[in-house]
This record gives C-alpha cells, sequence and structure tokens, in this order.
C-alpha cells in the first residue's frame, strides 16, 4: 500500500474510532464488520466477516458516501475459537481503485479499506526489511534504518564453545567467531534450528517469485549491488549459519546465546559471556537443508558471491555425514542454560527435507533413496515440523524428479493444500484454522497454510487455492474478532507494545515497524509474568494481549515473519489483474 493510502487511512480510521493504533475493548467487541486493515487487490477474493446472529443487507459507499454495491450476507453460524455467530458479505464485485467502507444496518460502520492495485507490496517490503532492522553485529545507520537507527550488539567474535558443544578440535572453553546472523525473536540469541526454516522461507519466496523481488529495493546496506534485496537479506543470515559448523567433523551447534535472557535492553548494553551451546542432529539436518538450496539459488549470483555456492554445497555434504554418524543426536538443554531450547526429538522429518534439498542440488540417486525412507504425510509446516518443505521443493522441481516421485510429491502437496481449502470453506470465517491451531505463534499458523493454499494454487492454477489463501491474509491483517492488524505499522489498529527489546528500550513510541506479533494463544505460558495484566478471554481466538509483559501472544519470531513475507508477496504477484 503506498504511504498516501497509509495516511489517509489512519486519518480516517482516528475519525472513526477515536484511535490510530490502539486495539481497545471496543475494537474486541462482538458485533462488528471485521475486514482487511490494508484493503484488497482489485482482482482478488474480497471478503467481510459481519458478526451478526441473522443474514443482513450490506451497502458499499466510496469516499463520496455513494452506494457502489449492495448485497446480503450469507446465513450465520457459529465460529466456535471466538463463540460468535458470523456471516460473510461478498465484495468482490467491487474492482475500482478507491477507497470504501461497508455498512452494514444495525452495525457501526466498517474500517475504511482501499481497493488498490499495490495492497501488498508495502506489507511485503516492510516485512523483509524488519529483517534488516534485528540484524545482530552491526550498526543500523540512519541512512538504512532511519530514527531506528541504533548502535552495534553482540559483535559474537569471540564465543565460547559451552561444555555441551565440546569436540576433539574445539574442547570447552575454545573461543571463536560466529558474528552477523538475526535475532530470533523478543531476546538477543541465535538458534540455527529456527533459523533454518526462516532461511527456507524466504529462499523459497525467492525462487518461487523471482520476478517480484527482482529489482526491490529496501534501502538496505546492500541495495544496489545487483543481488536481489531478499537474497542480501538471506545472506546476511547464512553467513552466520556458516560460522556454526565445527569444521573438524561438520556438527552443527545448536545455538548461540548467554547463559540466561538478557533484560529489556538495547543491544549494545547487553554483554553477557556468549556460548555456543549443543551440538544436535536437527540443527545439522536444518543446516544442510538450508546450505543445499542456497547453493542451488546462490549459483545465478556466483559473480556477487564468488565461492560461495560451492563453499555451501560442502557445508551441506558434510553436515549430512555428521547426522548420518550421529542420527539420534537430541538436544537437551544443559542446567546452567536457560535461553530458548528448540528441542526436537523426532527427527524423521528433518532427514526427509535435507535428503530432498541436497537431491535438488546435486542430483545423486542416494539422497532421494534417504527421502522415501523418512518421508512421511505433509503436515503444514512449523520448526519442529519441517516435512511439508521437502514435499514443496520437490513439487516445485517436478520436472527433475522420476514420474512416481513426482507424482507423489503433487498427491502429497496438493491433498495437504485441498483440505486445508475444504477447512476455509467449511469455517463460518472462512479460515483454515481450527481451534487447535491457535498455538504459540497462531499468527504464523494461519500464515503457514497460507503458504501451502499457495503451493495448490501454484500447482494446479485453481483460484479457489489462491481465495482461501488471501483469507489467511485477510486474518492477520485485522479480519479477526479482536479487529487488531497482527503487522507492526501495518493497519488502523496494530500491537503497540510487542514483547521484543529494541523495541522496548529504544524510547519509540512505535515498536520496530513490519513484525508479526505471535497472536491469539490460549494457553497463555506467560501469566506469571503478566501478573496485574488481565486476559481478555481464554477462547481461543480472543485470547491475546497487546502488552510486553506478553511472550505467549505478543512476541514477535524470525519464524513467523518470514511466512508473512513469502505470503503477502505471493498474493501481490498472483492474483489476477483486471
Amino acid at each position: 500500500m503506498s504511504m498516501r493510502w497509509c495516511l489517509l487511512l489512519a486519518a480516517l480510521g482516528a475519525v472513526a474510532d477515536g484511535r490510530t493504533h490502539e486495539a481497545s475493548s471496543a475494537a474486541a467487541a462482538a458485533g462488528q464488520v471485521r475486514l482487511n486493515q490494508l484493503g484488497f487487490l482489485p482482482g482478488a477474493q474480497k471478503l467481510a466477516v459481519v458478526e451478526s446472529d441473522e443474514a443482513r443487507a450490506f451497502e458499499v459507499l466510496d469516499a463520496r458516501g455513494e452506494v457502489v454495491l449492495r448485497g446480503t450476507t450469507t446465513a450465520p453460524a457459529r465460529w466456535e475459537p471466538a463463540a460468535r455467530d458470523a456471516a460473510i458479505a461478498d465484495l468482490g464485485a467491487l474492482a475500482a481503485p478507491g477507497q470504501y467502507r461497508v455498512r452494514v444496518q444495525g452495525l457501526p460502520l466498517s474500517d475504511p479499506f482501499p481497493v488498490d492495485a499495490q495492497a501488498y507490496a508495502a506489507l511485503a517490503d516492510a516485512s523483509l526489511k524488519s529483517f534488516y532492522l534485528i540484524r545482530a553485529g552491526t550498526p543500523l545507520e540512519p541512512a538504512h534504518a532511519g530514527r531506528f537507527a541504533r548502535a552495534a550488539g553482540h559483535a559474537d567474535d569471540a564465543v565460547e564453545i559451552h561444555a555441551s558443544a565440546a569436540s576433539p578440535g574445539r574442547p570447552a572453553g575454545t573461543v571463536v567467531s560466529a558474528p552477523a546472523g538475526w535475532y530470533d525473536a523478543g531476546d538477543y540469541n541465535k538458534y540455527v534450528v529456527n533459523s533454518g526454516i526462516t532461511t527456507w522461507t524466504l529462499l523459497a519466496a525467492y525462487e518461487h517469485f523471482p520476478a517480484f523481488f527482482r529489482g526491490r529495493e529496501l534501502g538496505i546496506p546492500e541495495s544496489g549491488n545487483g543481488v536481489p534485496d531478499i537474497l542480501d537479506e538471506a545472506w546476511w543470515n547464512l553467513r552466520w549459519m556458516l560460522a556454526m559448523q565445527d569444521p573438524g567433523d561438520g556438527g552443527v551447534y545448536h545455538k548461540l546465546t548467554n547463559l540466561r535472557f538478557d533484560g529489556m535492553v538495547m543491544p549494545e548494553q547487553a554483554r553477557e559471556r556468549r556460548y555456543l551451546v549443543g551440538r544436535s542432529t536437527a540443527a545439522a539436518l536444518d543446516f544442510a537443508a538450508v546450505m543445499a538450496a542456497a547453493s542451488r539459488i546462490y549459483a545465478g549470483y556466483e559473480a556477487q558471491f564468488p565461492g560461495q555456492p560451492a563453499r555451501m554445497r560442502a557445508a551441506a555434504e558434510a553436515a549430512w555425514r555428521w547426522a548420518q554418524a550421529n542420527p539420534d543426536a537430541v538436544y537437551r538443554q544443559p542446567a546452567d542454560v536457560h535461553t530458548g531450547a528448540y528441542g526436537d526429538a523426532k527427527l524423521d522429518d528433518e532427514f526427509a527435507w535435507a535428503a530432498a534439498e541436497l537431491y535438488l542440488l546435486t542430483g545423486e540417486a542416494a539422497y532421494l533413496d534417504a527421502f522415501q525412507r523418512h518421508a512421511r504425510d505433509a503436515d503444514v509446516p512449523n520448526w519442529s515440523n519441517v516435512g511439508a518443505l521437502g514435499w514443496i521443493s520437490l513439487a516445485a522441481h517436478g520436472q527433475r524428479l522420476p514420474a512416481a516421485t513426482r507424482a507423489s510429491a503433487e498427491k502429497q502437496v496438493g491433498g495437504l493444500a485441498a483440505r486445508l481449502a475444504a477447512q476455509s470453506r467449511r469455517s463460518p470465517w472462512r479460515l483454515a484454522m481450527q481451534p487447535a491451531d491457535f498455538v504459540w505463534g497462531s499468527s504464523a499458523v494461519a500464515l503457514n497454510q497460507g503458504i501451502v493454499l499457495l503451493q495448490g494454487h501454484r500447482l494446479t492454477g485453481e483460484r479457489a487455492y489462491l481465495d482461501a489463501a488471501q483469507s489467511q491474509l485477510d486474518y492477520v491483517l485485522g479480519r479477526n474478532p479482536l479487529g487488531v492488524s497482527f503487522v507492526t505499522g501495518h493497519g488502523l489498529r496494530t500491537p503497540m507494545h510487542v514483547h521484543h527489546r529494541p523495541s522496548q528500550a529504544d524510547g519509540i513510541a512505535e515498536p520496530v515497524p513490519g513484525l508479526l506479533s505471535g497472536g491469539p494463544n490460549p494457553r497463555q505460558q506467560d501469566l506469571a509474568d503478566c501478573k496485574g495484566v488481565a486476559y481478555p478471554s481464554t477462547l481461543p481466538a480472543l485470547s491475546w494481549i497487546d502488552h510486553a509483559c506478553s511472550y505467549a501472544s505478543n512476541e514477535t519470531a524470525i519464524n513467523w515473519n518470514a511466512p508473512l513475507v513469502y505470503v503477502a508477496a505471493a498474493i501481490q504477484a498472483s492474483t489476477p489483474t483486471l
């Protein structure tokens, strides 16, 4: 969305609601018209949810207040995650660019929203630029970060090998260098396992939609170097991941962290000793998968990254060999370490993913055999369940596969997409999310479902998959019962108090922009840390607090932001123009 539209929407939202950003209790109250606060592309599906226990007539008003569309909602049905009745108003016939609102008799006027040919371009850019704003080990200069400029923190050029990570060539206490990378979440630590799915998702966004990303300049230090900025940004993390491999045997360290989490301070004020902690099979396999995919993709930019594709291939193969020799090295948190564990004892999915990516890189049959031994039915991916990533990569390169493998990949990816699309059609809220999907990082669950749905569209060309993916994005951007766009700085009511150390410590009222809040989580694991700050509800879709104490519902994380980049870019690039 253009800056002009953002400013106009903010102004109109202030008139309509008496506020621009704060997610007030009035916004969350039932009996509202819920829709995507960033609006729609002209050729997109356009749905609004009307919270009502009866079908109602609706009108769409243009900026002059004139009625440009009339219709009647669907019959309402109960949406259990919020315990509310919901009906759908189909605004699809609204194709002319402009500014609109929905009027339903007996309900408040909807938020204003645009129809704009670039509705999600700025969102895709901002969600990708947010990775620059969370870089470790470098100052963020005003020329690139604006008012979010800050000093460098965590050079990580003198990191100690923890006893849990010791090897013959690097005994405990050895000091090594592992600079760069992204801060993982609201904290200042770096984790290979979570970096795996994150970096792959960015690489896949580029590989699947290269035309969208070519020539997009985000204003990062590398802009203008002849490389798409998404690959420049991914390289900042890849170079750190490469430093997380033990050169002696190819094993991969699980994480680079303090012994305990830092306080709510700026990066340069966090000066605790840093360690490489643990070596795990999951880290080695995630590393192997990402390095294999990166070697394939960066081969097209050998001139700008001389020797790096070959280096990444060698690193991937070495990590694979280590994992073969150590197939059950499950990460177990040392007694003196109290940072995120990212522990995972189920490793078939990691073996399958790494084998798939290595097969696509090398063409060696042994990797395809390994994939077939370890592969299981595809499920919506997350950091601990990455099997679907292998299926997606294979399906995307079906022409390079044996016929039977290609058929299996298309069946797995297409079948999962079909199941999610069916869930969306049956949902009164037109959302694939089920009650059990409202977990820590539920916003990213919605977007990862969107990624799978977009694979269905890429495989078949069927519009129903694109429309279902649009619904997942709509939910994240305001078509939810809280009336909140979960992306900082993008929408009329957005999170202002995310659990993110720089956003809390920098003295700026607004949080770092382009970050995805975790979203509703009825498990409320942070209750002990949020004393005096009550969740509004225990219902799955309402259990969210806009407060820095709420790491269970309002933290940010790289593996949540990456699917936001993918889905925003994919829908912008894939929606037919009129």
